[in-house]
């Protein structure tokens, strides 16, 4: 029986009763007033007044009698009907009321309201993970009770706030959960809360997790910042790469001309080894800058960072113990020389904080992350990646020097030992090749460094280059090289000619289609600049390969430019030489490039 039928039955109930009963009294007191006594009811006996009552009724009191029954039962029914209705709006009401509260309750946010005083009317169960109490044991207590008085100050400020206001206000909360002890940047927003007469019943109170806009925020604000400084680092470099070229081609020319017994030769050396250091800190400034040019190949890294071992030791010191901890093959398309770049940087710095003796250890790793896994790391990226670690066993380094790791010109050793481009130049070169990285250092706990190189598939291998001890030279060729830069220009024609090849020459690129023209005999390479002011060097290389087919062309450039490479990576087929550059590294490249057309001459 449902609770609908309940109602009528009780209701009819009641007035077959309120009638019947009505139907006695009129009927006793008719007796009464008929019969003036009671001699007669105990003379004739009770059966008398129930005959009286139900069979010996009068045609006037049957009436009035029925009448009320009547009425009392349609009353009954219009009662019925109406607790009815109550009932349902009272059942919906209550089913609503529980609806409302089971939404509340699941909502992930944190929702508290409050009296005019500060004292918890209601909280949903994520607030109760906020407290570590159940909302019946915080209803009736205030923030006092449960958070140190530094907090509920501020809590209690803020609703304060808002009841002076009389409107919304939104405010930002950094607050730990006592149920797990983990932390959680709030976006808080209080509302006050009036009844139907605009009397204030209290504070409402919605708090929204916002931890990891916050620490995406703070990655777009950084990841900016090291864009802005990358684009003047690259400047910098690019117009200090020239001056380099310059200072470091004359200096080894002038050095050949010099005996080893004259004082020249020392102070040139000198000279020389500035300027390869000012060279390095500029190739570094590129790296960091992501303009450096590069040429990546399919490495095994296991093997390549194994090749390295012996030079990483010498460079860190024998009483640093090297571990290595070689993971299953993977490998990675990358420039050879970044990952000597990457490996020195981190093993220097590693070295550096280590105070006595220590361990230096290097492992790799294949890796997979979900999205579900990079959704609760910050910075990770979905995929399949080599992972590369350099940790120590050093100081570590704290939180506030973790967040300026990598900028450039950042450091924390001792003036003069160290350029704080390392880690700025590890970021460049990882964010170049599509990786990226992540630290890990505590105070006294050491640092663990860890690049994640997205994972290649292909396993066909390119074949190291052998070293070249001394510097190649000409066998009859001929080189058309065109540079804007005179100054540039010269040196580079000088240092070809002291290689014995024969150069044409010109700052001009229409000069040179002109002089390729006039030439009479071949023209064996073509070597220009990138960037040129009437024309590119890729459109003159093209020009001049129309009209001497198989002509090739060697480009020198102190930046990255868009027509030879796509973010720095040379496309396929370009050769490419970085400037400023050495005597020997043109040269063998120079070589290496007849040489390969030799032989591609006289393939069958």
């Amino acid at each position: 029986m449902n609770k609908t039928a309940k109602v009528y039955i009780n209701a009819l109930s009641v007035a077959i009763v309120a009638g019947l009963l009505f139907w006695f009294i009129d009927g006793y007191f008719e007796f009464i007033f008929f019969h003036q006594n009671l001699s007669f009811l105990v003379l004739e006996g009770p059966e008398t007044l129930l005959e009286s009552l139900f069979l010996r009724v009068p045609m006037h009191s049957l009436f009035v009698r029925l009448s009320f029954a009547f009425a009392c039962l349609v009353s009954g029914l219009i009662v019925a009907v109406f607790l009815s209705r109550r009932k349902k709006a009272e059942a919906l009401l209550i089913e609503n009321e529980e609806k409302f509260k089971t939404l509340i309750r699941s909502i992930p946010d944190l929702i508290w309201l409050k009296d005019p005083n500060g004292v918890y009317l209601y909280c949903n169960s994520r607030f109760e993970s906020f407290f570590g109490a159940k909302e019946r044991e915080i209803v009736g207590k205030t923030d006092y009770d449960f958070v140190d008085k530094e907090l509920a100050d501020f809590f209690l400020k803020h609703d304060k706030e808002v009841i002076a206001k009389g409107k919304a206000i939104i405010n930002e909360e950094e607050i730990t959960f006592a149920e797990d002890g983990h932390h959680e940047i709030l976006e808080t927003i209080k509302t006050p809360i009036y009844g139907n007469d605009h009397r204030l019943v209290g504070v409402l109170s919605i708090g929204r997790n916002i931890t990891e806009r916050k620490n995406l925020q703070a990655q777009f604000i950084q990841a900016q910042k090291m864009e802005s400084i990358g684009r003047l680092a690259g400047g910098v470099a690019h117009d200090y790469n020239n001056i380099s070229s310059i200072i470091l081609g004359y200096s080894e020319l002038a050095l050949e001309k010099v005996k080893q017994g004259d004082p020249l030769y020392s102070n040139i050396k000198e000279i020389i080894t500035a300027a390869m250091r000012s060279t390095n800190i500029t190739r570094q400034l590129m790296a960091f800058a992501r303009q450096q040019t590069i040429a990546p190949r399919v490495l095994d890294l296991n093997k390549t960072v194994a090749n390295m071992l012996k030079m990483l030791q010498r460079l860190i010191g024998e009483d640093i113990n090297l571990t290595w901890m070689p993971g299953e093959k993977g490998f990675v398309k990358i420039d050879p020389s970044q990952i000597d770049q990457i490996l020195a940087n981190l093993c220097i710095n590693a070295r550096d904080a280590i105070s006595d003796v220590g361990k230096i250890s290097i492992q790799t790793e294949k890796i997979s992350f979900d999205k579900t896994y990079c959704a609760d790391h910050a910075g990770f990226i979905p995929g399949e990646y080599v992972m590369l670690a350099v940790s120590d066993d050093g100081r570590g380094m704290p939180a506030e020097i973790l967040d300026k790791v990598f900028e450039p010109f950042f450091t924390t050793k001792d003036i003069g030992k160290g350029t704080g481009l390392g880690m700025a130049t590890v970021y460049g070169i990882v964010k170049q090749n599509n990786g990226f990285i992540n630290v890990q250092s505590e105070p006294e706990k050491g640092t663990a460094i860890k690049i994640y190189l997205p994972r290649h598939k292909k396993r066909s291998l390119e074949a190291d280059r052998e070293g070249v001890s001394e510097n190649p030279l000409s066998r009859g060729e001929t080189i058309l090289l065109v540079e804007d830069n005179n100054s540039i220009l010269k040196l580079v024609e000088k240092t070809l000619e002291s290689l014995g090849y024969t150069v044409l020459s010109t700052t001009n690129p229409g000069k040179a289609m002109t002089l390729a023209k006039e030439h009479a005999g071949k023209i064996h390479l073509l070597i220009t600049d990138v960037v040129m002011p009437e024309m590119n060097g890729r459109d003159l290389a093209n020009q001049l390969q129309s009209h001497y087919p198989g002509l090739k062309t060697l480009f020198m450039s102190g930046y990255t430019a868009d027509v030879i490479a796509h973010r720095g990576v040379l496309e396929k087929g370009v050769c490419f030489i970085s400037k400023p550059f050495s005597k020997k590294e043109i040269a063998v490249k120079v070589r290496e490039m007849m040489d390969k057309r030799e032989k591609n001459r006289t393939a069958p």
